[in-house]
């Protein structure tokens, strides 16, 4: 049986309550009314705060919860309803709240010699956050463990085996963490610059989730050593597709996108060329829609959104969309948003930020 992270409008409200419904103004409560899917992602607001949105398939925003700074990617666990928003690399922060205000949000502050890579997940039953880090005077990526039952107190960490792990995930029975490591090296010393791009070591790992070791280790090809690793997502088969970022020549024509299983050799999409050079070498966001078999990529470079047959790696469809920033599984196809403040048909007087997660 496939797990669904996402849960409908309608179980949404309930799990809501009158307290959250009675806090939203009018024209929040049609916006949740009439739609499918309610998602959350990090925002810029008008006045330059950021916050997190909730937010309906069709862009309205629901309600809003402040951040001390800008977020990047987010965790939901279906299990406990938890969403958490980690700060942008090489942020200290993530904040843990309830979507429907029932409690307070929770500040988790990184170790004084680790950062966030702007990344995590949650186990399946909700007990444990695993949070992509950068030990950076060892130059090694780490994963923290937080006890998601205790104020989300990190209670350890394991290698990610890699250097820069970027985004990660947890396979649908718990036992494996999957991690997309960049391979490039950085210092909260050098804010964002990055420090190896002549010996990048990109690659994705899985990691056994009760001991920490590593059970495999893909390395990418040394013709694509500056084809940094950065975004996963499972299919409903399990299979790990992943996406990438090139460091290398802008007018080299890089694979952009892969999948693999355990057990089994990374195999890349042959994109056409003219979807590749339409991506610009950068895919910022992965998606996988398991009920209708789709994979959905976005590209704020290339100001594109692409849609993938999950089976045959065929491209069913492209879109342009400018400044494209974040994409998740919709009921038909994926929500995408963009920096310029579209989300799907609406736009709204805020900057979307790179990645949206449902829930």
């Amino acid at each position: 049986m496939i797990r669904s992270a996402a849960i409908n409008r309608r179980s949404f409200v309930k799990a809501a309550g009158l307290g959250f419904l009675a806090a939203l103004t009018p024209r929040a409560l049609m916006a949740l009314e009439r739609t499918d899917a309610v998602y959350a992602s990090g925002i810029r607001t008008a006045d330059g705060s950021f916050a997190i949105a909730t937010v309906t398939e069709r862009g309205e925003i629901v309600d809003q919860v402040a951040l001390p700074a800008r977020a990047h990617g987010m965790a939901f666990s279906a299990a406990t309803g938890k969403t958490v928003a980690f700060a942008r690399r090489p942020g200290t922060f993530a904040m843990v709240f309830d979507p429907w205000n029932k409690s307070e949000p929770v500040v988790i502050n990184s170790r004084e010699d680790r950062h966030f890579y702007g990344h995590g997940a949650f186990s399946p039953d909700g007990r444990l956050l695993y949070a992509s880090e950068n030990d950076f005077d060892g130059n090694r990526g780490m994963i923290g463990l937080y006890d998601a039952t205790d104020r989300f107190t990190r209670i350890g960490e394991f290698e990610s085996y890699g250097i820069g792990p970027h985004d990660m995930t947890v396979s649908d029975d718990g036992r494996l963490l999957i991690v997309a490591n960049g391979g490039i090296e950085t210092h909260p010393d050098f804010g964002r610059t990055k420090l190896n791009l002549g010996e990048m070591q990109p690659s994705l790992t899985l990691i056994d989730a009760a001991t920490g070791a590593l059970v495999e280790k893909h390395v990418l090809p040394a013709e694509w050593a500056e084809l940094s690793t950065r975004h996963v997502d499972l299919d409903g088969d399990g299979r790990i597709w992943f996406a990438c970022q090139y460091e290398g020549h802008r007018k080299d024509l890089p694979p952009l996108v892969g999948h693999f299983a355990k057990g089994e050799d990374l195999s890349f999409i042959d994109l056409p060329e003219e979807t590749t050079r339409r991506l610009a070498n950068y895919v910022g966001a992965i998606a996988v829609n398991r009920s209708e078999g789709l994979v959905g990529i976005t590209s704020p470079k290339g100001g594109a959104s692409v849609t993938l047959d999950a089976k045959s790696g065929k491209v069913l469809a492209e879109t342009v969309v400018p400044d494209a920033a974040g994409i998740a599984p919709a009921r038909s196809g994926f929500a995408v948003s963009s920096y310029d403040g579209d989300f799907l048909s609406t736009r709204s007087d805020v900057a979307w930020d790179q990645h949206i997660v449902r829930i």
